[in-house]
Parts: C-alpha cells; structure tokens; sequence
C-alpha cells in the first residue's frame, strides 16, 4: 500500500520548508488544526478567568509573557507541551488542558505530515538521506528560520514561528529512552551552501557534530568527488516502528508520500544501504565537517 498525500487527507499543494518534515504554510486544509488551536485557546482563557487572573498574572506563573499568553488564547501560537502541563495545574483545570495535548501536538503540522510525524515520533530507528538541505531532525532554529524565510510566496512572520517551533518540537526525539537508532547521510554540498548566512551555516554544522556525538547517532556525508551515487532521486527517510514493520516517507516540490508496501521500501533500503556504503564513515564525517569548519 503506498499512502500519497490526497490519500492521506490533504487535498492541495503544500509549501514544505527545506529539510525533511513540512511544518509550516497557510492552506486550507490546515482548518482541522486550526480549529483544536482555537478550542484549546477557549479553554485556556475560560479556566484563566475562572482562577480571577488576567494574563500578566498568569503569564508570570507559567514562566511566559502576557503576549505569548495571547497568542495562545486566540489560537495564533502554539503551546509547548511544558506549558500546558504548568496551565493545567496553576489553573487547577483537573487534567482538561492535558488531555488536549496530543491533538495540540498533531495540530503543528500540516495534515500530509502529520501521520509520518507521529511515526516519526514513536520510532525505533530512522535512516534519514538528505541531498538539498540539511534534514530538519538535525537543523537549528536559526537554519529552520532562514529556510523559512526564503519560501515563496512569501510567509508571514507568525507561520514561519510556528514552523520553526514545530520543527524543534520534534527533536526531542533525542530525549527519549529507550533511545531510538539514528542514521543520518547528508550530501556535501548541503554543508556548503550557506542557507541564512555563513554564521548560521557555522551554528548548524556545529550542531551536526554535536547531535553526531551521541552514542545512538550516525551521521555520514556523502563527498561530491564520488563517481558512484545510488540515490540521486532525492531524499527519503526509512522509519522503524515499535512493531516491526518499516515504512518509508518521502518528500518533494510539495508532494509527500508515506510509503507500507514491501517491494518500494526494499527499493529504498537496498539505496540507503549502497549509499551508506559510498559515504564517509561518521569519523571520516566528523573531521570533514570540522575541516569545513576551519575554511572561514
């Protein structure tokens, strides 16, 4: 079964951001999420109310600014899972706020990610290729933004937040125990190109060696003085579920397929395992990002 985007419940093109994961953009089908986030900020406002504190007060008490409380309240913004368990509890809203939070979760992302989103999420084990820019799991914010700002048509200041903070929502992959199995190859000329400026491209090879550095990471590049290169069809993700079974996603221009048949995901485990093989070993990546970054 190979589940495309239309299948999946999104109906028009979408706007995806560089790097794997598309979590920002208006489009119509977008109105599900937006609907939870407006419910959620119903709640927030009503509970507020009802403890008597206006949103200074309350912001103080969750560690937030009145604005960020706002943005909230009116479905503009949405709330970090930390802040919704701090609400829950300053607002004594017995578990009402919390049991919102996974669907406030999902609404981050645009419906044709949101089920890869949430296998992402669950993983044992991902093999990510990334050959136009650096995959999102492994981006700063300050590379997610820029990516972001170069889309077009053009995004407005609020869509690009919400995309970077979903973008970053999803790392905390790293955080979780038992730890997932990592393996990340991303083509050279991804490190090179100086997407946002050469500080932020400094910044985000800094954080691939870093992430690199954890003992349930691999991160390779593939050099571009290779002859041989098996996948140069684009970039593509192999997913391991707690179950057993392995899927893969794959997205590009907009259009994003969530691949369960056997015969396609063999196809593309037989790619990454050839080009796992033609890539840098991690140490051998290791020095070369560092080496990249001594060149300026």
């Amino acid at each position: 079964m190979t589940v495309t985007r239309g299948e999946a419940g999104a109906g028009v093109r979408a706007r995806p951001g560089p790097g794997s994961g598309s979590e920002s953009g208006k489009r119509p089908e977008d109105e599900s999420g937006s609907g939870v986030m407006i419910a959620f900020g119903q709640q927030l406002k009503l509970l507020r109310l009802r403890a008597g504190l206006d949103r200074t007060e309350f912001g103080k008490r969750v560690g937030y600014a009145a604005q960020s409380i706002a943005s909230f309240e009116q479905g503009r913004r949405i709330p970090q899972p930390e802040f919704i368990d701090k609400s829950d509890a300053v607002l004594d809203a017995g578990g009402l706020l919390i049991a919102l939070k996974e669907e406030v979760a999902r609404a981050q992302y645009p419906p044709f990610f949101r089920g890869a989103a949430g296998l992402e999420k669950k993983a044992t084990g991902l093999c990510v290729y990334g050959l136009y820019a650096v995959p999102g799991l492994l981006q700063t914010a300050d590379y997610a933004r820029a990516g972001f700002e170069l889309e077009r048509p053009l995004l407005d200041e609020e869509d690009i937040e919400r995309g970077v903070s979903a973008r970053l929502a999803r790392q905390e992959i790293y955080d979780r125990r038992p730890a997932p199995l990592l393996s990340f190859i991303v083509d050279e000329s991804v490190l090179r190109r100086p997407i946002g400026g050469w500080p932020t491209l400094h910044g985000q090879l800094e954080q691939i060696l870093s992430i690199g550095s954890k003992r349930n990471v691999e991160v390779q590049v593939m050099p571009l003085n290779r002859e041989d290169h098996a996948a140069l069809g684009g970039p593509f993700t192999l997913i391991d579920t707690a179950q057993g079974q392995r899927l893969a996603y794959a997205e590009v221009q907009g259009d994003s397929r969530l691949y369960t048949d056997r015969a396609t995901v063999r196809e593309l485990e037989a790619r990454y395992g050839i080009i796992r093989s033609q890539a840098l070993t991690p140490r051998e990546s290791s020095e070369f990002i560092e080496k990249l970054l001594g060149e300026r």
